[in-house]
């Protein structure tokens, strides 16, 4: 190897390690494309209307580190939490992983590829967001405007992000079992993802089943 060679090589292996450092690592995101398996249910369109806004809707997620009960704002989003209902009497739900964890941030999941790249065939809008991404809320992931499919994110604590994510339930601050479970969840060990963020699970962390209630 010459010595031109060899410095171009270093100079190569440094601007690689500041794209890195600098990429954006605070976006709950999701692939710009789907890829579907063939165990995955997939489904042509966005399911219709089908919820009660008079109703009050609580989704129970199981998880294999316990359990979290969330209120789902049917009045203020109605859209978004019919679709996650939809998909959670669906089943689809059941046995996807948390295939995205940033400790201090957010828990990422409803993939059923496990990849980020999943959804369920198709995406429908955005509605609009009245609150704040605070410790305990869901919100959906998305890879621009109005693409929501499956993929929520629950955060673990507060951040100040951009009102571009759909907020359609929350943890109520007073349920600390449901608050130990999120935080069981953002403390599993983390590797270097491929997109090169520290996010990527090393223990396996999975939905087991979202029931609903509905009173």
């Amino acid at each position: 190897m010459t010595k031109k060679t060899g410095l171009l090589l270093m100079l190569l292996v440094v601007l690689f390690g500041l794209v890195v450092l600098f990429r954006p690592f605070n976006t709950p995101s999701m692939s710009t494309t789907p890829t579907p398996t063939p165990s995955v249910k997939q489904y042509s369109a966005a399911p219709s209307m089908s919820i009660d806004q008079k109703k009050t809707y609580t989704a129970l997620i199981e998880t294999s580190k316990g359990t979290m009960t969330i209120a789902l704002f049917a009045k203020e989003v109605p859209v978004t939490v019919n679709n996650f209902i939809f998909l959670a009497r669906e089943g689809f739900y059941a046995g996807t992983p948390f295939h995205r964890i940033i400790k201090g941030f957010m828990i990422q999941g409803g993939d059923p590829t496990g990849t980020g790249m999943g959804s369920p065939g198709y995406r429908f809008d955005d509605e609009p967001v009245a609150r704040e991404y605070t410790r305990g809320t869901i919100a959906m992931a998305n890879s621009g405007p109005d693409s929501n499919g499956s993929q929520f994110f629950v955060m673990h604590a507060d951040y100040p992000l951009r009102k571009n994510y759909v907020i359609f339930g929350s943890v109520d601050a007073t349920d600390s079992a449901s608050l130990a479970t999120l935080d069981a969840i953002a403390s599993v060990p983390t590797g270097m993802s491929a997109g090169g963020e520290m996010s990527k699970p090393q223990e396996k962390v999975t939905i087991e089943s979202v029931t609903i209630k509905e009173e």
